[in-house]
């Protein structure tokens, strides 16, 4: 399966049309939750799917998209169910006022693409198909994002394809903050942090929201204003580790890395820099990424391997300030982070010859310099 995303330019009538749709899904979700919390309060039962595509029928929304409203409704209700019966924390389902309702999703019918995109009752809508769509459309989602941009999604299954040979080398990488990403033979993948270049920007467009008075006319351009600037935010992000994604990928067969609980360490601090470098996202990129580049991730145990000598495994107490690494055992000095990397490698490929990571002084020795730069073009 595969997501295309292609740009929407919807008319103005279209774009009415497409607001007052939304409408109606709020609407429908909200009834749909109310009904279903009141036959839980009387019978200690949700509603059945049955029961609710009965209150679904009549309204103006095309037949599939109604459907996916109870259907969505119904994959909540069992989600909170069987985290209740494991004993976990789950919000149950929430009324949605219309600002959170952002897409009209096509499970099945009600579209067909050619030159523009035709979508049952709003017309040929105008689209902007920078690729072919290759395998067998499923399902369309049109979204409308904060900004007021339209976007239509399509998931298409595609043949299996044959996986590329690669026959690039194993290397350790080690993620950061002060640099996206360390490689075992030195090089560095640079951490542009794209929210701090832009973040006097957003400051300025949020203390002129702060201002105008809520839900005024000048509330709402104001507001579009500071969600256009999270979005050249997350735009360049993501540009940026699609492409460093790639060159990893394109040139080595086997990346090792940390597995990490990237949740509990932004909880525990550095939240705001491990949202700007995106580490989840880009260890996402690079798992869907491996298996059509003919690659291989594999994650191993974080545990001190920033603290291990990678020449004579010795444990030596760092503070994140010391940026490099220095054995007392060994005498071996070189930069914090691509030993992490080293030792990440080394435990990927436990028993295999090249995991001994002090086995070539050559090898060893140019480690020592200074990390290179990683080129993201």
């Amino acid at each position: 399966m595969r997501a295309y995303k292609f740009r929407l330019y919807p008319s103005k009538k279209q774009e009415e049309m497409l607001k007052h749709h939304l409408w109606i899904k709020k609407e429908l979700w909200n009834t749909l939750l109310e009904k279903t919390k009141e036959k839980y309060e009387k019978e200690q039962k949700f509603l059945t799917i049955s029961e609710m595509a009965e209150l679904v029928k009549g309204t103006e929304l095309y037949s599939q998209v109604a459907q996916s409203v109870f259907r969505d409704l119904d994959k909540s209700l069992k989600a909170k169910m069987r985290a209740k019966s494991k004993g976990q924390k789950w919000g149950f389902p929430r009324f949605k006022p219309f600002d959170r309702m952002k897409s009209i999703h096509y499970p099945q019918s009600g579209f067909s693409l050619a030159r523009k995109l035709s979508v049952s009752p709003f017309g040929e809508i105008a689209i902007v198909q920078h690729r072919e769509v290759k395998g067998k459309v499923k399902t369309l989602t049109i979204k409308r994002e904060a900004s007021g941009k339209w976007h239509t999604i399509f998931t298409v299954e595609e043949e299996p394809k044959t996986p590329k040979v690669n026959n690039g080398a194993a290397v350790g990488l080690d993620l950061g903050l002060n640099r996206l990403a360390t490689l075992s033979d030195g090089k560095v993948i640079q951490n542009p942090h794209h929210f701090s270049r832009l973040e006097q920007k957003l400051a300025e467009v949020q203390r002129r929201l702060s201002r105008k008075h809520k839900r005024s006319h000048n509330w709402l351009k104001a507001r579009t204003r500071v969600a256009l600037v999270h979005e050249i935010i997350a735009n360049a992000r993501k540009d940026y580790l699609h492409k460093a994604a790639n060159v990893l990928l394109s040139n080595y067969s086997k990346i090792a890395m940390e597995d990490l609980r990237i949740g509990e360490m932004i909880q525990k601090g550095h939240g705001k820099g491990i949202h700007d470098a995106s580490w989840r996202m880009f260890t996402n990129m690079l798992c869907y990424k491996a298996a059509s580049a003919g690659s291989e991730i594999v994650f191993v145990d974080p545990k001190d391997t920033s603290k291990e000598c990678s020449c004579c495994h010795a444990l030596i107490q760092k503070g994140l300030w010391e940026r490099t690494h220095h054995c007392p055992s060994c005498g071996l000095v070189m930069d914090r982070d691509i030993n992490a990397a080293i030792n990440i490698l080394t435990r990927a490929t436990a028993g295999m010859a090249e995991s001994n990571a002090c086995g070539d002084e050559a090898r060893l020795s140019s480690l020592k310099q200074e990390a290179a730069p990683f080129r993201v073009r």
